[in-house]
């Protein structure tokens, strides 16, 4: 890590990013030479005066190699942009992180990746539809990328630790410092099957200008952006803008249209992006392997679902009848059937009538 250390310490310069790194390398033909010119010299390369004042302020407090240090003791590992392991699908970006870090692992296999993205306050209807996506792309060998923030994100990396996948946690702070705090053991658990990973360096503290900027790295990783549920003002939605600039595949999951958590994605949807109607349509489009696509079909159907389909057959049973025989309250029944309706298990016939799709029978 000799030269690779300078990557590192300028990463921790406020005002140094991809482009002024590349342009130091360009000037300085090395980041070693940049890390020891004078600070005259560094202006005369096009760093701003602010810029070289926090530079100078940073190298004269650091231990470059202390600091490098106590980041492995953490199980802190740094990847760089010209390296060889650096993630497959960032390596397109045209501002790539020049320095992320991460713990945990990162594997080929995340090459094969998909973002999961939605609200914080995530409706039931949400719920399922996460955790059945997630699912099923765990059985199809797929890595789920998602912020880790409350709602959607977490309940993404969740559904893929539990189906025995591999998750990525894209971070808006250093990839040591927890946030939101309660996550701490969902931390670990990602880490264990999957990676943190963050382009700020450890240390940093969540800050809400931070977590725009990092959704570019969420879309970057993946194939894909899923948006599940977003209002008006979510972050999803900038993901999801990050995805299109980066030509990714943005789906968006339908909703009510009286839904303040699916009026973003329902504006996404009639500005373009796909529709989500279920996992065998977003293979489709991404056109996966017919072995993973058999894979993600393998549908494993929760408790609600089945107590629901039980009751269905070639007769059409109302959702009221089908609430009071079960004992399932509208709204769970509602989002249940609805995913099943998405999938094909079921028609709905009429309003609020339900039957067995023949062919699925």
């Amino acid at each position: 890590m000799d030269d690779k250390k300078y990557w590192i310490g300028f990463s921790l310069v406020k005002g140094i990013g991809s482009v002024r790194m590349a342009k130091l390398v360009d000037t300085f033909g090395c980041l070693r030479d940049a890390w020891n010119a004078t600070l005259p010299d560094l202006m005369a390369a096009g760093l701003t005066k602010k810029v070289v004042e926090n530079f100078a302020l940073v190298k004269k407090g650091l231990d470059l190699d202390g600091y490098i240090a106590a980041m492995e003791k953490k199980g802190i590992h740094a990847l760089f942009s010209d390296s060889a392991d650096y993630p497959a699908n960032m390596l397109d970006l045209e501002q790539k992180p020049p320095v992320l870090f991460y713990k945990g692992t990162l594997t080929p296999q995340d090459a094969n990746s998909l973002a999961i993205v939605g609200t914080r306050k995530v409706s039931f209807y949400g719920r399922q539809v996460t955790e059945e996506l997630a699912t099923r792309l765990a059985h199809a060998g797929m890595t789920v990328v998602s912020g880790m923030a409350r709602g959607v994100d977490a309940i993404a990396h969740q559904s893929a630790i539990k189906a025995a996948g591999r998750t990525i946690a894209v971070l808006g702070s250093g990839v040591d410092v927890i946030y939101p705090p309660e996550h701490r053991a969902l931390a670990a658990q990602i880490e264990a099957n999957g990676a943190l990973v963050s382009d700020y360096p450890p240390g940093t503290q969540p800050d809400r200008v931070n977590f725009p900027p990092r959704n570019r790295i969420i879309s970057g990783l993946s194939r894909a952006v899923v948006v599940v549920e977003a209002g008006e003002k979510s972050g999803a939605l900038i993901t999801a803008e990050f995805a299109a600039d980066q030509g990714r595949d943005v789906f968006a999951v339908p909703g009510q249209i009286y839904s303040q958590q699916s009026s973003g994605t329902n504006h996404l949807i009639a500005n373009g992006a796909n529709i989500y109607l279920g996992v065998a349509d977003l293979f489709q489009t991404l056109q996966l392997s017919a072995t993973q696509a058999e894979k993600a079909a393998a549908r494993h159907f929760d408790g609600l679902e089945l107590a629901l389909m039980e009751q269905l057959g070639t007769e059409p049973i109302h959702i009221d009848d089908l609430c009071s025989t079960t004992g399932i309250a509208v709204e769970k029944a509602m989002a249940a059937l609805t995913i099943l309706e998405l999938n094909g298990y079921i028609d709905q016939v009429g309003v609020m009538n339900y039957v067995l799709n023949p062919l699925k029978r």
